[in-house]
């Protein structure tokens, strides 16, 4: 069965800079059980929230198949990490994910490509490992909350 694994709504942007000098230290609190999630501004308390460069990929999905064993969100920066759904091959499409509070429906807009960064934070050659496979960028369609643990899925095409 589908599930979300990890949740992270962080206020600050870790991997500025050189990858080499390494990331800022993590927040504390950022992985949490629950988000808000807001049409067309992102997930509340995230950095990317109504932020006008990233209204159009303000939340990112990643799936768990994609990752090193044991590598979660805070290594690949992304806010939902989902396991038993296939997300790269999703652009152009819509996300519903459904955790016991409603449907939150996401347009999955393109790739969230992996950087240099990725072979500081999970390990050498993560960053070509990663590629095609580093999840989405999504625009979410309606106001909601997602939870960790089971989690019902719908995929449409996406007609807008």
């Amino acid at each position: 069965m589908p599930e979300i694994v990890e949740l992270l709504a962080s206020p600050v942007h870790r991997f500025e800079g050189r990858p080499a000098d390494g990331p800022a230290p993590a927040p504390e609190g950022e992985l949490v059980e629950e988000i808000r999630i807001r049409a067309g501004l992102g997930i509340v308390g995230d950095r990317y929230y109504a932020h006008p460069a990233h209204r159009d990929a303000s939340v990112t999905v990643i799936a768990r198949e994609s990752l090193p064993v044991g590598a979660g969100l805070t290594e690949v920066r992304r806010n939902i990490l989902v396991a038993g759904i296939e997300v790269d091959s999703l652009v152009g499409s819509v996300l519903s994910l459904d955790s016991g509070q409603g449907a939150v429906r996401l347009r999955v807009r393109r790739p969230a490509n992996p950087c240099a960064w990725m072979d500081v934070t999970l390990g050498p050659g993560a960053w070509r490992a990663l590629r095609g496979r580093g999840g989405v960028r999504c625009v979410p369609l309606n106001d909601g909350i997602l939870r960790v643990g089971p989690v019902s899925v719908g995929i449409e095409p996406d007609t807008a």
